[in-house]
């Protein structure tokens, strides 16, 4: 019997777990091709930063390396951009490294093209040493910079920012965080949070601009940038500047192909595009009911769900993700999910010991866990998300729940033991 043909564009972490659920359970179905624009196999984007820290080698982040696609008779075009997908013909095409052309016919398509990082449309952006911080290219530029430049500006105060300036901090720079918000992990972190995490950075030497708007970029002279100034008129020396201040789902290709893209190619709950049920999406390029995810969790969700579709088992459905945030920069552990900000119909449950470098906040609605915010402990980070991802009710463990998983598991075994002693005729003669 012929097999299908299943052709993939990008080579990323969502992309790749969805082939590896489908070889699990339908191993012969198809033929697999897949198109990278990067020079490498599938590997851990989220461990660049122990990369550019020095933490880690690139040969330790790869997850899938060249002979797994061997192994599992995967054709992979690595270094081979798409540029276009004939969707009368069902036809990729792509150009490789040396400029030559590359094509694949297709009966069913992924899209994982992923996303891009925003670039500020100031002046100056043009000007070497200015960088986002997406993929392993960006990451080398920036480990090259730091071993012959002294000053970097990272503008973006978020997750990949902080990472950014914790690891070029490592690799002996100078660094300065130039940040639009208030505070820092502005979506992450709630104000005592993110007032404990600036304060402990500084002590490390990261410097801060906040309630900062970059203004422009100006070079040396040789055509390599040497500052970041700013609206309010401060500025700061800089022969490096990343730009970490968000991403956006790469949807350009989708967009030439007439697919249906807002926010992201809309998908629906077997991601399958809504333009063309031949075509998927998954992923950061994805929108599933108006969301599109960045976070890994979600995406290996997306995987498992459209790998189940592919292998015409047609049982699977994606409803959405509840997602969390996990960041460790310099030792410094954080932790949150939900709507750990509360409101008016929510009730809060704090332990704060700055001495100690703890803060946990947990926000109830009724007897149902809605939110958590953990800094510096967030050894029960798993334990909270659960809870508040399956609607736990928490009524019995509300007075030890603060303190974790082991003293709320002992509370409930104790009450458990009474109810049943009590329960027990005999118990009491």
């Amino acid at each position: 019997m012929k097999k299908s043909r299943l052709v993939m564009v990008g080579n990323g972490m969502a992309g790749v777990r969805t082939l590896e659920e489908l070889l699990k359970i339908a191993p012969d179905l198809y033929e697999i091709t897949v198109f990278g624009a990067e020079p490498h196999p599938n590997y851990n984007r989220i461990m660049l930063s122990p990369v550019l820290a020095g933490e880690q080698q690139l040969d330790e982040i790869i997850l899938n390396d060249w002979s797994w696609y061997a192994q599992h008779g995967i054709t992979l075009h690595a270094g081979c951009r798409v540029h276009a997908v004939d969707r009368a013909r069902r036809v990729v095409h792509a150009v490789d490294a040396a400029g030559q052309p590359v094509s694949a016919e297709y009966d069913r398509l992924i899209l994982a093209t992923g996303s891009r990082p925003f670039m500020l449309p100031v002046p100056g952006r043009e000007l070497e040493g200015v960088l986002g911080y997406r993929d392993i290219a960006d990451t080398q530029a920036m480990i090259a910079a730091a071993a012959s430049h002294r000053h970097a500006v990272v503008i973006g105060g978020g997750l990949l920012g902080l990472e950014a300036a914790n690891g070029l901090m490592k690799r002996g720079m100078d660094v300065t965080v130039v940040h639009a918000g208030e505070r820092l992990l502005d979506r992450q972190l709630d104000e005592t949070a993110a007032a404990l995490l600036q304060a402990s950075l500084a002590e490390r030497g990261m410097r801060f601009l906040m309630q900062a708007q970059t203004r422009a970029l100006t070079g040396d002279g040789q055509g390599r940038v040497a500052c970041v100034h700013l609206q309010d008129g401060r500025e700061a020396p800089a022969s490096l500047v990343v730009m970490a201040v968000g991403i956006r789902p790469e949807t350009t290709l989708a967009e030439q192909m007439h697919l249906h893209v807002q926010r992201g190619i809309v998908v629906s709950d077997t991601l399958q595009t809504v333009t063309d049920p031949r075509i998927y999406a998954v992923g950061e390029c994805a929108a599933h009911r108006g969301v599109a995810y960045g976070l890994v969790a979600p995406l290996f969700e997306q995987g498992k769900v459209l790998a189940n579709h592919l292998a015409e088992m047609g049982i699977g459905r994606y409803p959405g993700s509840q997602t969390s945030a996990k960041l460790k920069v310099t030792g410094i552990h954080l932790f949150s999910a939900g709507d750990f900000r509360g409101d008016e119909g929510t009730e809060e449950i704090v332990l704060s010991d700055p001495g100690a470098g703890v803060y946990r906040k947990l926000v109830l609605r009724g007897d149902r866990l809605v939110g958590a915010c953990l800094y510096g402990d967030t050894e029960d980070g798993g334990w909270y998300f659960r809870l508040l991802r399956d609607g736990v009710a928490v009524q019995e463990l509300r007075d030890r729940l603060m303190f974790g998983e082991s003293q709320a598991s002992q509370a409930s075994q104790a009450s458990q033991a009474s109810k049943a002693s009590q329960a027990d005729p005999a118990s009491g003669a």
